[in-house]
């Protein structure tokens, strides 16, 4: 099977990739221009520019999603500086990866219990929204993280084969620690949180949460997970207990868990910046739970300085490598 830039499985990833952008690219188009097109009946939506500015922010980043399918497969994305790719692949594969967690389980526990009352907040948009919105994200999840994956497979195939203890012993390994136990210090009284969210618990939730809301207590259940293995792989790599296991395993687990706690994290604080007037009552979120979804967002920020300085460190041990050879 041609696996090269110019080859047939590579073309058809970024071709449906692009094609699953395209639903929520015109839905987002319209939405910008004042379309009220996949409005429940009767929905009264305020003129707010918080909500168009939100639409205008998530239309560019599914647009980004669709350059970073191209850069994937065409020869010039191997010239971008890696810097550059990771940081929304990484964000990208975060934000998808938990999508695709988290879908399965939310359409499978409707099946099994049925449909809960609508008691979202968006309840103004019709059902269909929903399934052409999300089924867009799963496919581009799948397409994305294979894409990728096939990129990095041919750009970094060193880093993929390496060994833990082939990491190199840096001068900022100490700090690498620091943050790394720094990072699971936060995360595992946050996971506690999510759980006990998901298991029931009100307090500090919303009260728009607190009426069943099954999907939210999903989402917060797969946000433990992704705390737990963001945190234990990152802790895995940095304190080199079993050097002479494969890195490919924790690499992946940190990539994927901890690209979904830093955009996750970071989206809802970025989406509180975004709102400036008062929620309504039952969108209100109490200080306990604000702080909890900053506290996420702050574990995602160290494992992304973390993750630099792992990834920074090694290539320039390799570039010294090849230099002296």
């Amino acid at each position: 099977m041609d696996l090269t830039p110019s080859g047939a499985l590579r073309r058809g990833i970024c071709a449906l990739t692009v094609a699953a952008t395209v639903p929520y690219l015109t839905l987002k188009s319209l939405w910008l221009c004042g379309s009220t097109v996949g409005f429940a009946p009767g929905a009264e939506i305020a003129d707010s520019g918080a909500l168009w500015a939100g639409n205008l922010v998530t239309f560019v980043m599914d647009a980004v999603a669709v350059l970073l399918a191209l850069a994937l497969i065409r020869p010039w994305g191997r010239r971008i500086p890696s810097g550059l790719l990771l940081f929304p692949a990484w964000v990208g594969s975060g934000m998808l990866g938990a999508l695709l967690l988290e879908l399965p389980l939310v359409f499978g526990t409707e099946l099994l219990f049925g449909t809960e009352p609508s008691i979202d907040a968006q309840s103004w948009l019709r059902p269909w929204v929903f399934a052409v919105v999300y089924g867009g994200f799963a496919v581009q999840g799948l397409t994305l993280l294979a894409g990728f994956g096939l990129h990095a497979r041919e750009r970094w195939a060193g880093l993929l084969a390496d060994r833990i203890g082939d990491l190199p012993r840096t001068a900022t390994l100490g700090l690498q620690r620091v943050l790394a136990v720094t990072a699971a210090g936060l995360a595992v009284p946050l996971a506690a949180t999510r759980l006990y969210w998901a298991l029931g618990g009100d307090l500090a939730r919303p009260l728009r949460l607190t009426e069943g809301h099954r999907p939210a207590r999903i989402i917060d259940a797969v946000t433990a997970a992704l705390l737990l293995a963001a945190c234990g792989a990152f802790l895995h790599v940095v304190l080199r207990r079993t050097p002479e296991r494969p890195l490919a395993p924790a690499l992946v687990t940190g990539w994927v868990a901890g690209g979904a706690v830093f955009a996750w994290g970071s989206w809802t604080v970025f989406a509180w910046l975004l709102t400036p007037e008062v929620p309504e009552q039952a969108d209100v979120v109490p200080p306990a739970g604000q702080l909890a979804e900053a506290a996420q967002a702050g574990v995602g920020l160290l494992l992304l300085v973390l993750g630099a300085l792992i990834l920074i460190e090694r290539a320039h041990a390799a570039a010294d490598v090849q230099s002296a050879g």
